[in-house]
């Protein structure tokens, strides 16, 4: 029987996570969501390519909830993206680890416009693509565990690189994880 693969790697009560989570909260929706946008765009976007060239679905994603941030489309509109594009595009990929966690967390960038938790979706998952691109399917746990705490320094320093001081309207986080 073959190995069962972890769809997300991370661990929301670590240290980092928590630090993580604790700075997201210092932000606005807006701010949240146009990092975790290009973060997905920079780091992850590239991952998924990588293993289904000529896949559109999940940049349209990222695209759509940046013309909602910018005023052009209504939210109903990016929904539809992302379940119907972006998140199909990940259910597809059960035979491809990598794009199908890369695909998730392009999915969860796309809904921080709505909500700003979801930012930390694509942490958990953008942690298993890059896991399973680097170290394979068949690493031990520590070693994916390993990459996760290098992706989530990432995904801070991200983050701390394009924070508000004193943000005046920080997003409200109901953390249900």
């Amino acid at each position: 029987m073959p190995k069962k693969l972890r769809k997300t790697f991370g661990d929301v009560n670590a240290p980092s996570t928590v630090a993580l989570m604790r700075l997201i909260e210092t932000q606005s929706k807006a701010t949240v969501a146009r990092w975790t946008l290009d973060y997905a765009e920079q780091k992850i976007l590239p991952l998924f390519e990588k293993h289904c060239p000529g896949d559109e679905r999940p940049a349209h994603a990222i695209g759509a909830a940046r013309a909602w941030l910018d005023g052009k489309v209504k939210l109903p509109y990016v929904k539809d993206i992302i379940l119907n594009e972006c998140h199909a595009a990940a259910r597809e990929l059960d035979h491809n680890p990598v794009a199908q966690a890369a695909a998730r967390a392009i999915g969860q960038s796309a809904g921080s416009i709505h909500a700003a938790t979801h930012s930390l979706g694509l942490y958990f998952y953008a942690a298993a693509a890059v896991a399973y691109d680097r170290l394979g399917l068949d690493a031990g746990e520590a070693a994916y565990e390993t990459v996760a705490e290098e992706v989530c320094a990432d995904y801070t320093a991200a983050l701390r690189a394009v924070a508000v001081e004193n943000e005046p309207n920080p997003a409200r986080c109901k953390w249900n994880c």
